[in-house]
């Protein structure tokens, strides 16, 4: 866990892998915004620039899957203007970006309680989903009115519902069982999980999923991330020798 980013250029282990999934916890518009003397609503649309960046860069270190968390269930006890300007740039995003994802071979996926979010966003997001759906350059997860916990919660709820209307039996509830009802379900596990702007914690984000990733915590602000701060990331985790347990 780091501050900034020393690049390594081996791993000590002789192995130099790219990360097969990668996730990004993008925070410090609003200080970035501040920093500058301006509304918190201009370090969003800076943050959604960053956004191309981090899917540029992942594309072309050969990332399979790109998961980005763009508002968390915490995020609707904000004021409700920020909410209104936050949910007009995601349409902005989905009405402008699609057909270039589509173009990239990238498929779209939403993660979160889709419930909260308004008719026609849901309906933009079906049709996102159904126009990559078969791209297979690179998976993008949009974690989008999304809580780690409130996943589990409703995982255990449906399983349970399961046993109790004789479904399944309890005897068969084990780790692939429970990922199975995840909204992740289907997705590796992040090798390498990154947070912008200095803060050292994961926010209600992948709390099952993150169980043996790498973590990297930068002090770049959300809007200040380029193609080359996700190289560094990557370079920085091919220095790194995962053991997941085991002894060395």
């Amino acid at each position: 866990m780091t501050a900034g980013i020393q690049p390594v250029s081996e791993n000590p282990g002789g192995e130099v892998a790219t990360p097969r999934h990668v996730a990004i916890i993008m925070d410090g518009n609003g200080r970035w915004a501040s920093q500058r003397g301006l509304p918190r609503s201009a370090g969003h649309k800076r943050g959604a620039e960053a956004v191309r960046e981090a899917i540029t860069g992942a594309v072309k270190a050969g990332v399979g899957y790109l998961t980005l968390y763009a508002f968390s269930s915490e995020n609707w006890n904000r004021p409700a203007d920020e909410v209104m300007d936050l949910m007009g740039l995601l349409k902005l995003y989905l009405s402008r970006e699609i057909r270039s994802l589509d173009k990239q071979g990238i498929r779209l996926r939403v993660i979160g309680r889709r419930s909260r979010l308004s008719r026609d966003i849901n309906e933009m997001i079906d049709k996102a989903e159904e126009m990559t759906r078969d791209n297979r350059r690179m998976t993008l997860v949009i974690a989008l009115s999304y809580g780690s916990r409130d996943e589990i919660i409703d995982a255990a709820r449906a399983i349970a519902t399961a046993v109790v209307e004789g479904r399944e039996s309890i005897e068969a509830i084990d780790e692939a069982r429970f990922e199975s009802a995840l909204s992740t379900h289907g997705l590796p596990d992040p090798d390498l999980i990154i947070r912008t702007s200095g803060e050292q914690r994961l926010s209600n984000f992948l709390l099952w999923q993150a169980a043996y990733s790498e973590f990297l915590f930068l002090d770049t602000l959300w809007p200040d991330f380029t193609e080359e701060t996700f190289a560094a990331a990557i370079e920085e985790f091919q220095g790194r020798d995962r053991r997941f347990g085991a002894r060395p």
